[in-house]
C-alpha cells in the first residue's frame, strides 16, 4: 500500500519503519502454532550495527556488524520466534535475496548479508513447529514498503509480556513499529518484537500498560512483590533450584534510518536505542533475557554531529513507541489475554 499523501503531495508518515526510504517489511504468521517471523529488507544495502544487552541471546551474523570488521553492507535482518530453531528462517531470506541478485558481490558470487535474532515462544503454541527457511522466504516475498501490520503477527505472534511471576499471569506481547522525522530531513524508524518478562509502562505519563495479572482482575504490584523477597514460581536463569526454568523472554528490534552513518555511529545508535527498552520495560536486560537491537543506515541523508545527536534521541523515542504499539495492538492468543482484554474484563 503506498504512503498517504498530505497537502501538495507531501508524504505523510505512516509511523512505521517503512517511512525510511528503501526499507520493506514482511511477516510470516501462524496463529495456531503461535509463532512467526518478520523480515526487514534493505535491497540497496545499509551500514549495519548491533548491541546485544540480554545475557541469553540467540543471534546470527552479529560479529560482522562490529567496528573493524570487513563487511560494510547488510541487506536484511530477520526477527523470529521459535527460539534457536527460528534462526533457520534467515536461510530462506538469504535464498530469496540471492535469487534476485541482492547481496555482496564477491568472487563472482552474490552473498546476501542477513543477521538475525530470535525470541522464545515455544511454550505458547505448538513448540514442535517453528519458523524455518521456507517461512523466512515467505516473509521475504511478502515484504512491502507500505503500512506494517502490528500486534500478534510475525515475530510477535507468540510473544508474551509480564511473565516474571509465572506464565499463568502473563499477558500477550506483540510486534510494534513507529517512526520519527527530524527537521534535518532524516527519518528514523523502529520495529520491535516485545517478549518481555517485565511490566510495560508508558514513559510519557508513567501509566502501566501491562504487568503480571492479579487474581481476579488488575495487575500485581510488581515493584512491591520484588521488594518483598517472596519467591515467585519461575526462577531466572539455568541455575534455578529444583530444576525449574526461568522466564524465557527477549525483546528484539531493528532500527533503520536514512542518515549517512559510519559503522561506529551505527553501533553507537544501537546502544543508545536500548534506552527505549529500559524506559518502557521493567526489568529489562536481565540474565535470562536475549535483548538485541540491530541498526540499518541507508545513507541517503547527510547529518552533522548536531543532527546525529538528535537522531540518537529520537531513535530511542521511536523504540519506546514501537514497544507500546506492539503491546497495545496485540490480541489474545493460546489462552493468554491481551492487556486491553484483561483491562476490559476487570472493569
Amino acid at each position: 500500500m503506498p504512503p498517504d499523501r498530505g497537502p501538495r503531495g507531501a508524504t505523510r508518515l505512516l509511523d512505521a519503519i517503512t517511512d525510511v526510504g528503501g526499507i520493506r517489511v514482511g511477516h510470516w504468521t501462524h496463529r495456531r502454532w503461535a509463532t512467526g517471523c518478520t523480515v526487514v529488507i534493505c535491497a540497496a544495502g545499509a551500514v549495519g550495527g548491533v548491541d546485544v544487552r540480554g545475557a541469553a541471546p540467540g543471534t546470527r551474523e552479529t560479529d560482522l556488524l562490529r567496528p573493524g570488521n570487513l563487511v560494510e553492507e547488510v541487506h536484511a535482518v530477520v526477527l523470529s520466534g521459535g527460539s534457536a530453531f527460528g534462526l533457520d528462517a534467515a536461510g530462506g531470506v538469504v535464498r530469496y535475496l540471492e535469487e534476485r541478485g541482492i547481496g555482496l558481490h564477491f568472487a563472482e558470487r552474490t552473498i546476501p548479508i542477513v543477521p538475525a535474532a530470535i525470541l522464545f515462544d515455544l511454550g505458547l503454541g505448538s513448540g514442535a513447529r517453528r519458523p524455518g527457511a521456507a517461512e523466512g522466504e515467505r516473509a521475504a516475498r511478502r515484504a512491502t514498503g507500505g503500512r506494517v501490520a502490528q500486534g500478534s503477527v510475525g515475530a510477535g505472534t507468540g510473544a508474551t509480556v509480564a511473565s516474571l511471576l509465572g506464565g499463568d499471569r502473563a499477558l500477550k506481547g506483540g510486534l510494534g513499529t513507529a517512526s520519527e522525522r527530524l527537521e534535518s530531513g532524516a527519518t528514523v524508524g523502529a520495529i520491535v518484537a516485545v517478549n518481555a518478562a517485565g511490566a510495560i509502562r508508558d514513559p510519557s505519563d508513567g501509566s502501566l500498560v501491562a504487568a503480571p495479572r492479579a487474581d481476579g482482575s488488575g495487575f500485581v504490584d510488581l515493584d512491591a512483590h520484588l521488594r518483598s523477597g517472596v519467591r515467585w514460581p519461575e526462577l531466572p536463569g539455568p541455575d534455578a533450584e529444583d530444576g525449574e526454568d526461568g522466564p524465557e523472554n527477549t525483546t528484539i528490534a531493528v532500527v533503520a534510518t536514512d542518515a549517512r552513518l559510519t559503522r561506529e555511529q551505527a553501533n553507537r545508535l544501537a546502544t543508545v536505542c536500548h534506552d527505549g527498552f529500559a524506559r518502557t520495560i521493567w526489568p529489562a536486560h536481565c540474565r535470562s533475557d536475549g535483548d538485541v537491537i540491530f541498526t540499518l543506515a541507508t545513507g541517503a541523508v547527510e547529518v552533522d554531529r548536531y543532527a546525529y545527536a538528535a537522531l540518537e534521541a529520537l531513535a530511542a523515542r521511536a523504540v519506546e513507541r514501537a514497544v507500546l504499539n506492539g503491546v497495545r495492538a496485540a490480541e489474545g492468543l493460546a489462552g493468554v489475554p491481551a492487556a486491553a482484554e484483561w483491562r476490559d474484563e476487570g472493569r
